[in-house]
Protein backbone atom coordinates (compact mmCIF):
# COMPACT_ATOMS: atom_id res chain seq x y z
CA UNK A 1 0.00 0.00 0.00
CA UNK A 2 1.45 3.47 -1.04
CA UNK A 3 1.22 6.70 0.67
CA UNK A 4 0.05 8.40 4.38
CA UNK A 5 -3.06 5.76 4.34
CA UNK A 6 -0.45 2.76 4.40
CA UNK A 7 1.87 4.67 6.85
CA UNK A 8 1.67 4.06 10.89
CA UNK A 9 3.60 7.51 11.78
CA UNK A 10 6.21 7.76 14.48
CA UNK A 11 4.25 8.80 17.76
CA UNK A 12 6.67 11.94 18.94
CA UNK A 13 6.24 14.85 18.97
CA UNK A 14 2.71 15.61 20.32
CA UNK A 15 0.77 16.41 17.63
CA UNK A 16 -2.46 18.12 19.75
CA UNK A 17 -4.06 18.16 22.93
CA UNK A 18 -7.53 17.78 24.29
CA UNK A 19 -8.42 20.39 26.75
CA UNK A 20 -11.72 19.95 29.16
CA UNK A 21 -14.05 23.56 28.89
CA UNK A 22 -15.18 24.26 32.72
CA UNK A 23 -11.96 24.59 35.29
CA UNK A 24 -9.41 23.47 32.67
CA UNK A 25 -10.02 26.51 30.18
CA UNK A 26 -12.81 28.75 31.12
CA UNK A 27 -15.25 28.88 34.54
CA UNK A 28 -12.51 29.09 37.32
CA UNK A 29 -13.88 26.30 40.20
CA UNK A 30 -16.15 25.22 37.84
CA UNK A 31 -19.05 27.02 39.18
CA UNK A 32 -21.23 27.24 36.83
CA UNK A 33 -22.62 23.64 36.67
CA UNK A 34 -23.39 23.47 40.14
CA UNK A 35 -25.39 26.27 40.43
CA UNK A 36 -27.95 24.40 38.18
CA UNK A 37 -27.47 20.86 39.94
CA UNK A 38 -28.63 22.21 43.33
CA UNK A 39 -31.20 24.30 41.40
CA UNK A 40 -32.90 21.59 39.52
CA UNK A 41 -33.28 19.15 42.67
CA UNK A 42 -34.30 22.15 44.69
CA UNK A 43 -37.54 22.03 42.28
CA UNK A 44 -38.10 18.65 43.24
CA UNK A 45 -38.09 19.43 46.67
CA UNK A 46 -34.40 18.13 47.55
CA UNK A 47 -31.63 20.01 48.99
CA UNK A 48 -28.22 18.55 47.81
CA UNK A 49 -24.92 20.00 48.71
CA UNK A 50 -22.25 21.68 46.60
CA UNK A 51 -19.99 18.20 47.03
CA UNK A 52 -23.08 16.26 46.39
CA UNK A 53 -23.37 18.40 42.75
CA UNK A 54 -19.96 18.32 42.57
CA UNK A 55 -19.11 14.34 42.58
CA UNK A 56 -20.03 13.64 39.45
CA UNK A 57 -18.84 16.71 37.29
CA UNK A 58 -17.43 16.11 33.68
CA UNK A 59 -19.86 13.30 32.87
CA UNK A 60 -22.54 14.09 30.29
CA UNK A 61 -25.11 15.89 31.94
CA UNK A 62 -28.09 13.52 32.19
CA UNK A 63 -25.18 10.93 32.84
CA UNK A 64 -24.54 13.24 36.25
CA UNK A 65 -28.12 13.68 37.23
CA UNK A 66 -28.06 9.62 36.95
CA UNK A 67 -24.77 9.08 38.97
CA UNK A 68 -26.39 12.02 41.91
CA UNK A 69 -29.48 9.85 42.55
CA UNK A 70 -27.29 6.70 43.09
CA UNK A 71 -25.38 8.77 45.62
CA UNK A 72 -26.42 6.84 48.94
CA UNK A 73 -27.03 10.66 50.34
CA UNK A 74 -29.14 12.19 47.64
CA UNK A 75 -31.02 9.02 47.17
CA UNK A 76 -31.92 8.78 51.57
CA UNK A 77 -32.95 12.98 50.73
CA UNK A 78 -35.45 11.75 48.08
CA UNK A 79 -37.00 8.75 49.65
CA UNK A 80 -37.49 11.21 52.20
CA UNK A 81 -39.08 13.72 50.56
CA UNK A 82 -41.00 11.51 48.02
CA UNK A 83 -41.21 7.90 49.61
CA UNK A 84 -39.23 6.13 47.28
CA UNK A 85 -36.10 5.92 45.03
CA UNK A 86 -35.61 8.27 42.13
CA UNK A 87 -36.54 6.88 38.42
CA UNK A 88 -35.24 7.35 35.32
CA UNK A 89 -38.34 9.32 34.83
CA UNK A 90 -37.00 11.57 37.54
CA UNK A 91 -33.68 12.13 35.68
CA UNK A 92 -35.73 12.79 32.25
CA UNK A 93 -37.96 15.55 34.43
CA UNK A 94 -34.84 17.01 36.00
CA UNK A 95 -33.33 17.25 33.20
CA UNK A 96 -35.26 18.98 31.29
CA UNK A 97 -34.62 21.47 33.47
CA UNK A 98 -30.98 21.40 33.09
CA UNK A 99 -30.97 22.33 29.69
CA UNK A 100 -32.57 25.49 29.71
CA UNK A 101 -31.09 26.84 33.11
CA UNK A 102 -27.51 25.18 32.02
CA UNK A 103 -27.78 27.21 28.89
CA UNK A 104 -28.77 30.79 30.48
CA UNK A 105 -25.72 29.68 33.39
CA UNK A 106 -23.02 29.05 31.30
CA UNK A 107 -23.26 32.81 29.43
CA UNK A 108 -22.03 33.95 32.93
CA UNK A 109 -19.16 31.62 33.26
CA UNK A 110 -17.88 32.12 30.33
CA UNK A 111 -14.62 33.78 31.03
CA UNK A 112 -11.15 32.23 30.23
CA UNK A 113 -8.64 31.28 33.27
CA UNK A 114 -5.83 33.44 34.00
CA UNK A 115 -3.29 32.40 31.31
CA UNK A 116 -5.76 30.26 29.41
CA UNK A 117 -5.58 32.00 26.45
CA UNK A 118 -2.19 33.05 26.64
CA UNK A 119 -0.94 29.47 26.95
CA UNK A 120 -3.09 28.19 24.08
CA UNK A 121 -1.58 30.68 21.87
CA UNK A 122 1.89 29.20 22.87
CA UNK A 123 0.92 25.30 22.59
CA UNK A 124 0.00 26.72 18.75
CA UNK A 125 3.22 28.68 18.49
CA UNK A 126 4.59 25.46 19.23
CA UNK A 127 2.85 23.93 16.15
CA UNK A 128 -0.21 22.19 18.36
CA UNK A 129 -3.47 21.47 17.27
CA UNK A 130 -6.37 22.44 20.14
CA UNK A 131 -9.19 20.18 20.45
CA UNK A 132 -12.09 19.77 23.64
CA UNK A 133 -14.48 17.81 24.95
CA UNK A 134 -16.83 18.87 27.65
CA UNK A 135 -19.69 17.31 29.19
CA UNK A 136 -21.97 20.28 28.01
CA UNK A 137 -24.44 19.64 25.09
CA UNK A 138 -24.70 21.19 21.77
CA UNK A 139 -27.29 23.96 22.75
CA UNK A 140 -25.42 24.74 26.15
CA UNK A 141 -21.86 25.28 23.63
CA UNK A 142 -23.82 27.19 20.97
CA UNK A 143 -23.81 29.64 23.62
CA UNK A 144 -20.32 29.00 25.85
CA UNK A 145 -18.29 28.72 22.30
CA UNK A 146 -18.90 32.45 21.14
CA UNK A 147 -19.27 33.85 23.99
CA UNK A 148 -15.35 32.48 25.35
CA UNK A 149 -14.50 32.95 21.78
CA UNK A 150 -15.25 36.86 22.33
CA UNK A 151 -12.87 36.39 25.35
CA UNK A 152 -9.79 35.02 23.69
CA UNK A 153 -10.16 31.21 23.67
CA UNK A 154 -11.77 29.04 20.92
CA UNK A 155 -10.08 25.47 19.87
CA UNK A 156 -9.81 24.02 16.74
CA UNK A 157 -12.09 21.17 17.42
CA UNK A 158 -15.20 21.57 19.31
CA UNK A 159 -16.44 18.44 20.66
CA UNK A 160 -19.34 17.66 23.20
CA UNK A 161 -21.23 14.58 24.38
CA UNK A 162 -23.65 14.99 22.53
CA UNK A 163 -21.62 14.82 19.59
CA UNK A 164 -20.77 10.76 19.93
CA UNK A 165 -22.31 7.79 21.10
CA UNK A 166 -21.54 8.16 24.93
CA UNK A 167 -19.85 10.64 27.23
CA UNK A 168 -16.74 10.39 29.45
CA UNK A 169 -15.34 8.46 30.17
CA UNK A 170 -15.81 6.80 26.87
CA UNK A 171 -13.07 7.35 24.83
CA UNK A 172 -15.25 8.73 22.06
CA UNK A 173 -14.72 12.25 22.41
CA UNK A 174 -11.29 12.10 22.33
CA UNK A 175 -11.42 10.38 18.92
CA UNK A 176 -13.80 12.13 17.10
CA UNK A 177 -11.36 15.08 18.31
CA UNK A 178 -8.68 13.06 16.48
CA UNK A 179 -10.30 12.67 13.54
CA UNK A 180 -11.69 16.19 13.19
CA UNK A 181 -7.97 17.44 14.01
CA UNK A 182 -6.44 14.57 11.23
CA UNK A 183 -4.40 13.80 14.11
CA UNK A 184 -2.81 9.91 14.97
CA UNK A 185 -1.78 7.95 16.64
CA UNK A 186 -3.14 8.60 19.49
CA UNK A 187 -0.27 8.66 21.94
CA UNK A 188 0.35 11.83 19.93
CA UNK A 189 -2.18 13.46 21.54
CA UNK A 190 -2.65 14.91 25.14
CA UNK A 191 -6.00 15.30 27.71
CA UNK A 192 -6.07 17.95 30.21
CA UNK A 193 -8.71 18.01 32.52
CA UNK A 194 -9.80 18.76 36.29
CA UNK A 195 -12.11 15.66 36.53
CA UNK A 196 -11.71 11.97 36.92
CA UNK A 197 -13.56 11.57 34.39
CA UNK A 198 -11.60 13.55 32.14
CA UNK A 199 -8.48 11.72 32.94
CA UNK A 200 -10.51 8.41 32.38
CA UNK A 201 -12.03 9.67 29.23
CA UNK A 202 -8.04 10.02 27.96
CA UNK A 203 -6.32 7.08 29.43
CA UNK A 204 -9.58 5.29 27.84
CA UNK A 205 -8.55 6.73 24.56
CA UNK A 206 -4.59 5.84 24.90
CA UNK A 207 -3.90 9.30 25.46
CA UNK A 208 -1.24 10.87 27.68
CA UNK A 209 -3.29 12.82 30.63
CA UNK A 210 -2.76 15.76 32.59
CA UNK A 211 -4.88 16.29 35.68
CA UNK A 212 -5.64 20.29 36.39
CA UNK A 213 -5.60 20.54 40.29
CA UNK A 214 -6.17 24.42 41.35
CA UNK A 215 -8.35 25.79 38.78
CA UNK A 216 -10.87 22.71 38.81
CA UNK A 217 -13.80 20.91 40.27
CA UNK A 218 -12.05 18.77 42.93
CA UNK A 219 -11.25 22.05 44.59
CA UNK A 220 -14.19 24.20 43.71
CA UNK A 221 -13.36 27.73 44.36
CA UNK A 222 -12.74 31.13 42.55
CA UNK A 223 -10.19 32.49 42.34
CA UNK A 224 -10.56 35.23 44.79
CA UNK A 225 -11.32 32.24 46.88
CA UNK A 226 -8.40 30.03 46.49
CA UNK A 227 -6.38 33.39 46.62
CA UNK A 228 -8.02 33.92 50.59
CA UNK A 229 -7.13 30.20 51.53
CA UNK A 230 -4.35 29.61 54.12
CA UNK A 231 -1.31 28.50 51.97
CA UNK A 232 -1.05 25.15 54.12
CA UNK A 233 -4.45 24.41 53.87
CA UNK A 234 -4.21 25.56 50.12
CA UNK A 235 -1.23 22.86 49.68
CA UNK A 236 -2.76 20.25 51.38
CA UNK A 237 -6.04 20.39 49.37
CA UNK A 238 -4.20 20.54 46.02
CA UNK A 239 -2.38 17.41 47.35
CA UNK A 240 -5.56 15.57 48.08
CA UNK A 241 -6.84 16.31 44.53
CA UNK A 242 -3.76 15.29 42.93
CA UNK A 243 -3.94 11.88 44.85
CA UNK A 244 -7.46 11.43 43.27
CA UNK A 245 -6.22 12.28 39.78
CA UNK A 246 -3.16 10.34 40.06
CA UNK A 247 -5.58 7.20 41.00
CA UNK A 248 -7.66 8.12 38.40
CA UNK A 249 -4.73 7.38 35.65
CA UNK A 250 -3.18 10.56 35.54
CA UNK A 251 0.48 10.73 33.56
CA UNK A 252 0.77 14.05 35.35
CA UNK A 253 -0.28 17.03 37.62
CA UNK A 254 -0.40 20.67 37.41
CA UNK A 255 -1.90 23.28 39.31
CA UNK A 256 -3.33 25.15 35.93
CA UNK A 257 -3.17 24.80 31.95
CA UNK A 258 -0.08 27.24 32.81
CA UNK A 259 2.26 24.57 33.91
CA UNK A 260 0.98 22.27 31.18
CA UNK A 261 3.84 23.44 28.25
CA UNK A 262 6.27 22.44 30.37
CA UNK A 263 4.77 18.75 30.71
CA UNK A 264 4.10 18.57 26.94
CA UNK A 265 8.25 19.00 26.66
CA UNK A 266 8.32 16.14 29.07
CA UNK A 267 6.28 13.71 27.30
CA UNK A 268 7.78 14.78 23.66
CA UNK A 269 11.38 13.43 25.38
CA UNK A 270 9.39 9.90 26.50
CA UNK A 271 8.30 9.83 23.37
CA UNK A 272 11.77 10.32 21.55
CA UNK A 273 12.76 7.38 23.70
CA UNK A 274 9.87 5.25 22.31
CA UNK A 275 7.94 5.57 25.68
CA UNK A 276 4.29 5.32 25.30
CA UNK A 277 1.14 6.19 27.69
Amino acid sequence: MNGIAGRIPDSGPVRALVLDWAGTAVDHGCIGPVVVFIEVFRRQGVQVTTPEARGPMGLMKKDHLRAMCRTASVAEKWRSVHHRDPRETDVDAMYADVEPLMVSCVVRHAEPITGAVETVARFRQAGLKIGSSTGYTTPMMDVLVPESARRGYRPDSIVCSSDVPAGRPAPWMCYLNAINLCVYPMEAMVKIGDTVSDIQEGRNAGMWTIGVTKTGNELGLTEAEVAALAPAELRARLEAIADRLRAAGAHYIAESIQECPEIVDIINDRLARGERP
